[in-house]
């Protein structure tokens, strides 16, 4: 197709997503209080777990303070339910430039980035109670601890997103290595090395200070990048086997001539 052509599809796929996403945003109006109590639920589970000793509250500042927190939860409750068809508009629009084989290796992307990131986004929500029992727990006996709702959300977001992307770090090791960029031997040498910078991420990457959301970010990571370091060895020796069947020479290799 023409450059022009391109745009037009793009456009017609945006306004189609966006359609999609505001109709999502309406219906998830509807189910406010649920999305509500989800959110809300690992705050809950933290003061319960501190009992009285901790006198903490959530609330909401200004007089238009309600509608907004309405519409950023319904908001982020819409974009999560439509994200099959605008993720699926994306696709469609990237599909048609790949090639076979590139193909063949984004639906194996697609299919394990995925459940990974939802892994990564249950097992901070799953953490995120002790976090906050370990944040909120330092309020002196005399102090009221006063949570802004909006600041609870950014927090509630922003952990969900960092393990969840956190987990996608061994995909992308494993693409660098299905490239030829990154290859087995070389997580092998620097594995202590990798293990130390995966603790220091988990360390950086968690809003909270406290070590166990600390370990159970680091924890899976480790896991995943040791998983990641054994799929990059057996495609080295895949491609080590199909050099020696096809001993063609490369582009940058001097002949013997």
């Amino acid at each position: 197709m023409a450059l022009v052509d391109h745009f037009r599809e793009l456009r017609a796929r945006i306004l189609r997503s966006m359609v999609v996403i505001i109709v999502c945003v309406i219906v998830a109006f509807f189910f406010y209080t649920p999305i509500r109590d989800v959110i809300t639920h690992p705050y809950h589970q933290a003061m319960q777990a501190l009992g009285k000793k901790t006198d903490s509250e959530l609330i909401i500042s200004g007089v238009g303070g309600p509608i907004l927190l309405q519409l950023k939860l319904c908001g982020l409750a819409g974009l999560l339910i439509a994200s099959p068809w605008w993720l699926a508009e994306i696709w469609g629009f990237v599909l048609p430039a790949l090639h076979k084989n590139e193909r063949r290796w984004s639906y194996l992307f697609a299919a394990i980035a995925g459940p990974l990131f939802l892994f990564g986004v249950f097992v901070g929500y799953m953490t995120m109670p002790k976090a906050l029992q370990v944040l909120i727990g330092f309020t002196p006996d005399y102090v009221k601890s006063l949570v802004d709702f909006n600041e609870y959300f950014s927090f509630f977001t922003r952990t969900l997103i960092v393990f969840g992307v956190s987990f996608e770090i061994p995909v992308f090791v494993v693409l660098l290595s299905l490239a030829g960029i990154l290859s087995g031997q070389q997580l092998k040498q620097y594995r202590t090395w990798i293990i130390l910078a995966v603790f220091v991420f988990a360390a950086v990457a968690t809003p909270s200070t406290d070590p166990f959301s600390m370990l159970f970010l680091a924890i899976p990571m480790v896991i995943l990048m040791m998983a990641s370091e054994v799929i990059a060895r057996l495609i080295d020796r895949r491609r080590g086997r199909r050099r020696d069947l096809n001993p063609d020479w490369a582009d940058d290799e001097q002949s013997p001539l």
